[in-house]
């Protein structure tokens, strides 16, 4: 009997740390990391062309224009057509009036389907407009 009252009772505890709620803390940040690090601006991938100088446009409302090799047309990530183009962005401005847009082209597009968005986007009367290019190879 005193053998099945130590067995099943309560038990001292041994020395040593609990790592049980540090594990948890690394866990969420671990977590978070993740979540944040792919929070950039969603888009399909272009092959971009190069420059020296980029300047970064990433902002919480910014709205990405993509323009792949076939001359497709990408609204974030969603294939649009230039009508349709047109419509969300002015949707978009009627809510928020002053949020960027950048234009991402691949490399291999022809200049024209690009100067017919940012003829667009000058028709809506956007004012925060960028270029996104890639860092040119060291």
């Amino acid at each position: 009997m005193a053998n099945a009252a130590a067995k099943f009772g309560t038990k001292k505890r041994t020395g040593g740390i609990n790592i049980t709620p540090f594990v948890d803390v690394l866990l969420v940040v671990l977590v978070i990391f993740i979540l944040t690090s792919n929070a950039s601006i969603p888009g399909i991938k272009v092959d971009l062309p190069k420059a020296s100088s980029a300047v970064a446009l990433e902002k919480p409302k910014t709205k990405a224009v993509t323009i792949d090799n076939d001359g497709r047309v990408f609204l974030d990530a969603y294939p649009v057509t230039l009508a349709e183009l047109e419509e969300r962005l002015r949707t978009e401005k009627a809510l928020t009036p002053d949020f960027p847009v950048i234009v991402r082209g691949d490399s291999g597009v022809q200049y024209a389907k690009v100067v017919e968005v940012l003829d667009l986007l000058r028709r809506i009367e956007l004012n925060q407009i960028g270029l996104v290019t890639g860092k040119p190879a060291a």
